[in-house]
């Protein structure tokens, strides 16, 4: 939560507690949320009808709260057994922020497309800021500086955005994904879309579906000469639950020129790029691989505004205000949005492929 959202959840008929220090590394001071009209305490958790955060609350915290408690933030179940079975245990409610579904609706609430937007912004920043080049072309009395060449896999909302800054910022673009309707999305941006005369790979929620290895060795092959021209690679190929796809294998860096910058925003979910480590810059050949870890925290200030929306928007979803001018936090579990975003409820875990996890655990 952001002060300047406050206002928003109070304005419903809430209550707002804040533990101290909460908005510390997003420039939030606890005077920010006293002003705002919140209530400031270490003791926030105690009695709290909804508890919203970024992560997931540590088991202790989850212990402490009541029954009727309902928490609400990025859980990502099927990594997160241990914490599902302690949320159901509890008789928590709880909902997940990645699982809210990808429909025109939810579109406000999707904190997955709003941090994939900072990330992939910041993806093209750090890009530029390794290379050792201008991204732009210049043209001197020295004489001409020719413009650096990205080369962007992975069209989603990080992955146009990423595309979209370096354009901005004077680079020539060229991207690929898999999926047929990234090519208008690309072109619309002014970039190349890469054509591969592969079959497309279209699955649900927008994401591509799974590749098989025969497929993704052509890919790989027809990828490579495009790689080794380019001056930085930013790879933002993900699926939410689900090992990140090797796209990029260690020999296809290797190929790179000296000075050479690859950005890989999927290596916390096991990496796009062979090689690259989260949170670390590596050489592989004459690259540097940047590897991302928790990439939006890199811009808290922007990340926590958009998700403290995405928070609030889902809150109001789920409140139905009193006569009295209170709110009561009541989801309507008839609701697809309420629903698909449920994990646990009335002390059973309510999101069945989780359920089905936690079974095969069990047996």
């Amino acid at each position: 939560m952001v002060p300047d959202l406050v206002p928003k959840l109070t304005g419903l008929g809430y209550d707002v507690v804040v533990e101290p220090g909460a908005g510390d590394h997003a420039d939030a001071s606890d005077q920010d949320y006293l002003d705002a009209g919140a209530t400031v305490s270490a003791d926030a958790l105690d009695g709290a009808d909804l508890v919203v955060s970024v992560q997931a609350l540590e088991p202790l915290a989850v212990r402490r709260l009541a029954s009727t408690t309902s928490t609400m933030s990025f859980l990502p179940p099927a990594q997160s057994l241990d914490l599902v079975r302690d949320l159901r245990d509890v008789g928590v409610t709880s909902f997940a922020m990645e699982l809210v579904p990808r429909i025109s609706r939810a579109q406000s609430m999707d904190a997955l497309s709003s941090q994939a937007l900072v990330a992939g912004y910041r993806c093209a920043i750090v890009a530029a800021g390794l290379l050792r080049r201008f991204f732009p072309l210049n043209m001197t009395a020295a004489g001409t500086v020719p413009p650096a060449e990205v080369v962007v896999l992975g069209a989603g909302v990080a992955g146009l955005q990423a595309i979209a800054t370096a354009k901005r910022l004077g680079a020539v673009v060229k991207a690929y994904d898999v999926r047929a309707a990234a090519a208008e999305e690309i072109r619309s941006m002014g970039a190349q879309s890469i054509d591969l005369d592969l079959e497309t790979l279209e699955g649900s929620g927008g994401y591509a579906r799974e590749m098989t290895e025969d497929r993704a060795q052509r890919q790989r092959d027809l990828l490579t000469p495009y790689i080794t021209a380019a001056d930085a690679l930013i790879t933002t190929a993900a699926v939410p639950g689900r090992q990140a796809p090797r796209l990029v294998t260690r020999e296809m860096v290797e190929t790179m020129k000296p000075g050479s910058v690859v950005v890989d925003l999927a290596a916390e979910t096991g990496g796009n790029v062979e090689g690259s480590v989260p949170g670390q810059v590596v050489r592989v050949g004459h690259a540097q691989v940047w590897g991302g870890a928790n990439v939006p925290s890199q811009m808290p200030g922007p990340a926590s505004r958009l998700y403290a929306q995405n928070v609030v928007n889902l809150v109001t979803l789920m409140t139905v205000k009193n006569e009295d001018g209170t709110a009561t936090f009541a989801p309507d579990f008839e609701d697809e949005i309420v629903a698909g975003s449920c994990v646990t409820r009335d002390g059973q875990v309510w999101h069945e492929p989780t359920r089905n996890l936690l079974e095969g655990a069990v047996s």
